[in-house]
Formats: structure tokens, C-alpha cells, sequence
């Protein structure tokens, strides 16, 4: 079984089957494709298989929404999360209850589909950066409701998690600057509360020093050319890490790591992952 701190798995699979399901909608409640055309004894044997190559995540969920809905199903699952793996292999091996796995089925898949997308992603990013001096990082773009899972993905692919939420740390930003009315009092501020570690966001080299004088404990570099982020990690000269972050894809990220930057976040690695590509193939017992 999964185990994530702050995530409740048993939840996630009753509440995304319920909404599927319609429980609590006039009519709902019930797969009612499967209901009226697949008899209740009918049981299935099933492959789950991944047609391009990808990093696997997700599978211990898969199958938990399987096993909500027949808790004698007997399921195999032949690769682990994180697992690199290429076109055709099989991941998960499954027989039981016919309608559940029809009603399960595409719970199922959407989630080892989208975690799977952002863990293949993350691995191109880090294998394009090609610096393991620098960390890759996410960032709080995340579908919500799902950022423990999509930050669990980004891990397997061999990223590293940002803040997890606005609870962990600070992170100063033009629109805190705007109303603080420079950098150095925002994070005076921030400073003042107790708050411990403080990040930074700076968009000029001039904003640096007021930022470092004033307590920040690591800047984030925004938006800057590789050329402004070596300038800029000059004048750091290694008082606190520094994050490259903005424009940053992956025909951007090596020369923006190679600038001597501590870490680069990315946002797009839990915004805009494609799906990976996977099936679930039945046959009838």
C-alpha cells in the first residue's frame, strides 16, 4: 500500500469512484453501462500494459480502486513505481469480478496515465540538464487535490519537490514587493514573524543585495538569460542557494544549470505533462 504523508489513499479512491459513479446525483450511484450489460457472476482477466516508453507511477493506486470495488481481486503488479520501462511491457496483471474492473477501469488508468506523464517528463528534464551538481525542482502548478500525488511523481522521475504548500516556507513575490514597496522590507518583514526559511524572488541584479542584507535565505532568479544568471550568481558568491526559474524548457535548461544555479524549478513538469500512453486490456473467463 502507498504510503504518503497527508495523503489519504482510501479517501482518493472512494471520493474519484464516487464521482464517477454519480453517488448522490439523481440516478447516480451506479455504472450503469456495466449494471445492465455484464452479468453479475461474469469474471475478467486483465493486462495493463504501457505503449511507449515511460517512467511508471501510480500502479499501488490502480489497484487499490480495483480492490475497492472487489476486495478478493487478485492483482499482480509486475513493475514498481519508478521504474523505467519501455513500449510493450506489461505493468499490472489483474482477475476478478467483472463490473468492477469495468467500473474501476478508468480511475484507474487516468491516474497511472497522469503520474506516469509527469515522472517521464521530469526524467527528460533531468536527462537534458545533464548537471547533477543542479536540482531540478516543481513547483506549486499542480492540479488541485492531487499535488501530494503529482509531487510523489516527480520524485520517481528524479525531481525534487519546491514548497509544498504556503505553509512551508515564504516566498517573497513581485505582488508581496508591491505592497511591502521594496524587496529589502518584504522580507524584513517575513524575517520579523519568526519565518525561517524565506525564498526570494528577484528580477534585477540590483534587487539582490537588498534581498541578502535583509535576511532571504535563498533567491529566486526570475526569468533571467543564462548570461544575467551567471552575473547574477556572481555577486551571490554562495551566501545562499540561488533557483533559476521562468523560460525554462527543455532546450533552455542546460545552459541555464551550467550557470552554476543551485536549483531550476519548472513548472510545466506538473502543469503540462502529457498522459502517458497505457491500456487495459480484458479477456473473459
Amino acid at each position: 500500500m502507498l504510503k504518503l504523508p497527508g495523503f489519504d489513499i482510501d479517501r482518493f479512491v472512494r471520493e474519484t469512484l464516487a464521482e464517477d459513479l454519480g453517488t448522490g446525483l439523481p440516478g447516480g450511484g451506479r455504472d450503469v453501462t456495466s449494471d445492465t450489460v455484464i452479468p453479475v457472476e461474469a469474471r475478467f482477466s486483465g493486462v495493463m500494459d504501457s505503449r511507449d516508453a515511460i517512467v511508471v507511477a501510480g500502479l499501488p493506486i490502480a489497484a487499490a480502486f480495483f480492490r475497492a470495488l472487489d476486495p478478493a481481486m487478485e492483482i499482480e503488479l509486475l513493475v514498481e513505481d519508478g521504474q523505467a520501462v519501455g513500449p510493450g511491457t506489461d505493468l499490472m496483471r489483474l482477475s476478478g469480478n467483472a463490473r468492477a474492473m469495468l467500473t474501476a477501469e478508468r480511475s484507474a488508468l487516468n491516474t497511472v496515465q497522469h503520474l506516469s506523464g509527469i515522472a517521464t517528463l521530469v526524467r527528460d528534464y533531468v536527462r537534458a540538464m545533464d548537471n547533477p551538481a543542479c536540482t531540478l525542482l516543481d513547483t506549486r502548478k499542480t492540479i488541485p487535490g492531487l499535488r501530494l500525488l503529482e509531487k510523489y511523481a516527480v520524485r520517481l522521475g528524479g525531481g525534487s519537490n519546491h514548497r509544498m504548500g504556503l505553509w512551508d516556507a515564504a516566498m517573497i513575490k513581485d505582488n508581496h514587493v508591491l505592497v511591502a514597496g521594496s524587496v529589502g522590507e518584504a522580507v524584513r518583514r517575513a524575517v520579523a514573524a519568526g519565518v525561517k526559511e524565506i525564498i526570494c524572488e528577484v528580477d534585477r541584479l540590483d534587487q539582490i543585495e537588498p534581498a541578502l542584507a535583509a535576511g532571504a535565505t535563498r533567491l529566486l532568479l526570475d526569468n533571467m538569460d543564462a548570461p544575467t544568471l551567471r552575473d547574477a550568481v556572481a555577486i551571490v558568491a554562495g551566501r545562499v542557494p540561488t533557483e533559476a526559474s521562468g523560460g525554462i524548457n527543455l532546450d533552455t535548461i542546460k545552459a541555464r544549470a551550467a550557470t552554476g544555479v543551485d536549483y531550476v524549478s519548472v513548472g510545466r513538469l506538473t502543469q503540462s505533462a502529457p498522459a502517458a500512453d497505457i491500456g487495459l486490456d480484458f479477456t473473459p473467463l
